[in-house]
């Protein structure tokens, strides 16, 4: 249980430092990659992409902290409070980015398209599946892990100086 305890935000400055590696590394994967199964591989594409996402990680930013309490709720429904670490972790994941998905989808495309349209929402039945998938593995296996470590690695380091 230990180690569980290791790898979690402990407080206020911690949770910022959780929620900036994700959503950092979140972007700079899941943009790219959606963009470019949209449009097409090319490195013009590729550098268009990376101009936008500085406003992709704002919107991501603020569509989190509008998911976090509803999402919250909904991982408390389906988990119970004495499942395992790894199931309560993997729920946590999935209604977050069911949530963060489900907006980023349309409001993702406005951003990438720099204008307000309902382009998203005529082919939101064909987008928000692969986006989603896309999501759900960069957060799932490649982000909140290398958070989770990194903050690993602060505790473990502030125990030694204990």
């Amino acid at each position: 249980m230990e180690e569980v305890y290791m790898k979690l935000p402990r407080d206020g400055v911690e949770t910022v430092l959780f929620m900036g590696i994700v959503s950092i590394i979140s972007v700079n994967l899941i943009a790219p990659m959606i963009t470019m199964l949209e449009i097409g591989f090319s490195w013009a594409h590729y550098l268009r992409t990376l101009r936008i996402i500085p406003f992709m990680w704002l919107a991501v930013i603020v569509i989190v902290a509008l998911a976090q309490e509803p999402a919250t709720k909904l991982k408390n429904k389906i988990v119970n409070p004495h499942d395992s670490f790894n199931s309560q972790i993997l729920i946590d994941i999935l209604c977050h980015v069911v949530m963060i998905s489900a907006l980023m989808t349309i409001v993702g495309t406005w951003i990438g398209q720099l204008h307000i349209s309902m382009a998203p929402f005529y082919s939101y039945i064909n987008n928000w599946p692969r986006n989603f998938a896309i999501a759900f593995a960069v957060e799932g296996l490649i982000a909140q892990p290398i958070a989770r470590r990194v903050l690993l690695f602060k505790h473990t380091h502030q125990q030694k100086w204990r």
